[in-house]
């Protein structure tokens, strides 16, 4: 731990150092820099939000800890999917089972939970399906990374606005719009493990109200030729070779047109991934894969009446598919697939109005439904082997939510939230959230928030009880968070943010054994919090920015008081844009240090420190980007715990690989 710690305090050192002397040497500015540098300082003050209150706002006003990540980090620093713009923030890290990767938050990521108590969205769209609850972060987020305007991370209980999954946090990935592109775009990129991925994009601005956006993409790769298990290293299981088990594929194709105040959104998704780690005791080194294919169809309708009153109407259809064929081994030891084939279709729509009172009141007041057409779980067999039976549902679910803004003072506002959402599966749920935000002087700002939340049990643990016989009734879980937040600005340049959150866990829904071989879900443990997150973020005139953070997470189960599996205490995070040249060539670099974490059968998984570095050129031939990314620059091995579906304790990650990428525009 100790070589760990010194490289990333060195790294840092080195981090600030670069901005600190690339800052105080240059005595002469491009004219450009020039003109930029008191627009940087007033979007320094001004970083607006929009997840937080489901308004714009200024992020020192938010009731929450929120981060932005921008498309400029994205190019920059040469970050492939959502998961790596979610490992570059305080309190965030990953597992890769080389099937998913799921996130988890605040210390907080149960074996087998994908990523479903966080709310994804998409433009404010929800992205967790209704069958799962799952939210994509890897290769399956359903929208290209490069159409991503920005990433609005809220750390938090957010069910006060948004309702079931936003447990932890929310996440809203806003795309670009079609002045970010304006023509013709192209891009292509290819890398190790024969890694390679194209897009092309349309944008035209047809008039001051109205435009257009579409954007296709493709990517392939072949994924590690061979990776060795220990646990299956038997001449019966190919010595624990998995050979050509590790592709993925995706294809993406994206649509959004506006006309006045309508806007159309339109999404589709298609991934196939290879498994190599013989999950849920399948065949080893058997051809394994999972399909999903993820649809969304939007019309939204913004209005204003006058400079006080606005809002939107809304309406969505929403699709989502899961095919797997999973190898198993017959009593005669024949070969043969289980074959789940998993659909579900949704429709809702949602009214939001929003209206200043008085000048210092701004209240929120909406209303959402949705029917859950098909909720549809069917396996199928190759040979009668431990037949289930099929799941065919449809349900309801319906929300009304209230939020008040009130400006005390100048300096003092008090904003208050609640919704109640009400299910045919188990009734109803109310959650507020309360939160003190104070300004004591211009570069200081104090909050202290309070909120509920809670998840739904999904459609598949309803499932596996129904199957198992299993009488008693699961219970929505539910969180309570306290969270104390201070900002502070240091003259120009410098940012702080230092958080210290408290949460409790009740009736967490977990899976356990019951009679026979069949497992369970039920409301069984309660879980006890408390961490703390700091940040220092520094961007200078010169281009030179850089920041620093750090997590530290005590996790624990309350009635054994044992720290939760797959949970590190600490978390240390830098990054560094070092200009080469003026606007023109750019060296990125972030280093990323995690703590040992408990694996599911009672071991460690040591500790890592990666680097990544990128190499990013704009401008020196007009409307040509390139970049060249090294991603785990020193090749350090490293692992993730896996699930209790998997017989590895940990799985080995990928070490160091390359990418380039060309885009040209025009």
């Amino acid at each position: 731990m100790k070589r760990n710690i010194i490289s990333l305090v060195v790294f840092t050192l080195l981090l600030v150092n670069a901005g600190y002397v690339r800052c105080v040497g240059a005595n002469n500015y491009s004219p450009l820099q020039t003109r930029l540098a008191e627009e940087f300082r007033w979007l320094q003050e001004e970083t607006l939000v929009w997840s937080a209150s489901k308004y714009q706002q200024k992020s020192s006003e938010a009731p929450s800890s929120v981060s932005v990540v921008t498309s400029d980090d994205i190019r920059k620093f040469g970050y492939r999917t959502l998961s790596d713009v979610l490992k570059r923030v305080s309190g965030f890290y990953t597992v890769n089972t080389r099937n998913y990767e799921d996130v988890g938050i605040r210390g907080f990521k149960l074996p087998g939970d994908y990523s479903t108590r966080m709310l994804l969205l998409i433009d404010g769209h929800r992205i967790n399906d209704n069958l799962y609850d799952s939210s994509s972060i890897g290769a399956n987020f359903p929208l290209d990374t490069d159409m991503i305007d920005r990433v609005e991370i809220t750390r938090g209980p957010g069910s006060c606005l948004y309702g079931n999954n936003a447990f932890l946090g929310v996440i809203n990935v806003i795309s670009k719009k079609a002045e970010n592109i304006d023509g013709v775009e192209i891009s292509a990129e290819g890398g190790s493990l024969d890694t390679y991925k194209s897009r092309a994009s349309y944008a035209h601005k047809i008039s001051d109200n109205s435009d257009v956006l579409f954007s296709i993409s493709a990517y392939d790769s072949n994924g590690n030729k061979n990776l060795y298990y220990k646990e299956f290293d038997d001449p019966s299981t190919n010595n624990g070779v998995a050979e050509n088990l590790d592709g993925e594929k995706f294809y993406k194709l994206f649509f959004k047109m506006s006309f006045n105040h309508l806007t159309l959104t339109g999404l589709h998704s298609l991934r196939e991934k290879d498994v190599p780690t013989a999950a849920y005791a399948t065949w080893f080194d058997k051809p394994f894969d999972t399909i999903e294919r993820r649809s969304y169809a939007e019309m939204k309708y913004d209005y204003s009446y006058d400079k006080d009153t606005s809002g939107y109407v809304r309406f969505y259809y929403d699709r989502y598919v899961f095919n797997s064929d999973t190898p198993y081994q017959s009593p005669d030891e024949t070969l043969y697939y289980n074959r789940e084939r998993d659909l579900s279709d949704w429709i809702g729509g949602e009214v939001k109005l929003t209206r200043n009172i008085f000048g210092n009141n701004n209240i929120t007041i909406g209303a959402e439904y949705q029917y859950n057409i098909n909720q549809n779980i069917v396996p199928a067999y190759d040979a009668p082997y431990d037949i289930f039976p099929k799941d065919e549902s449809s349900s309801a679910t319906y929300a009304v939510y209230l939020q008040d803004e009130f400006r005390i003072r100048d300096n003092l506002i008090l904003n208050a939230g609640v919704r109640y959402d009400h299910y045919e599966s188990f009734g109803g749920t109310t959650n507020p959230r309360l939160a003190l935000i104070y300004s004591p002087y211009d570069l200081t700002t104090i909050k202290l928030i309070y909120g509920t939340a809670f998840r739904s049990p999904n459609r598949f643990e309803l499932y596996t009880n129904q199957i198992a016989y299993e009488t008693a009734m699961i219970r929505p879980e539910k969180i309570s968070t306290y969270e104390a937040v201070l900002e502070q600005r240091f003259g120009k340049y410098l940012q702080g943010v230092v958080s210290g959150f408290v949460y409790k866990i009740d009736g967490l829904i977990s899976q356990i054994p019951s009679a026979g071989d069949w497992t369970v879900y039920r409301n069984t443990d309660n879980v006890d919090a408390k961490g703390i997150e700091a940040e220092l973020r520094a961007k200078w005139e010169n281009g030179v920015s850089g920041s620093v953070n750090y997590t530290f997470q005590d996790v624990r189960n309350t009635q054994t008081d044992d720290v939760l599996p797959i949970s590190p205490k600490h978390l240390i995070k830098a990054t560094v844009v070092f200009p080469l040249i003026s606007d023109k060539i750019f060296v990125s670099s972030e280093g990323q240090y995690m703590s040992s974490r408990k694996t599911v059968q009672g071991n460690d998984v040591e500790e890592y420190f990666i680097i990544n570095t990128t190499l990013f050129c704009m401008n020196i031939v007009r409307k040509l980007e390139f970049s060249a990314g090294i991603y785990n620059l020193f090749d350090k091995i490293y692992e993730d715990p896996g699930y209790e579906e998997h017989r590895q304790d940990a799985i080995e990650q990928n070490g160091r690989t390359f990418r380039f990428k060309l885009t040209y525009s025009f």
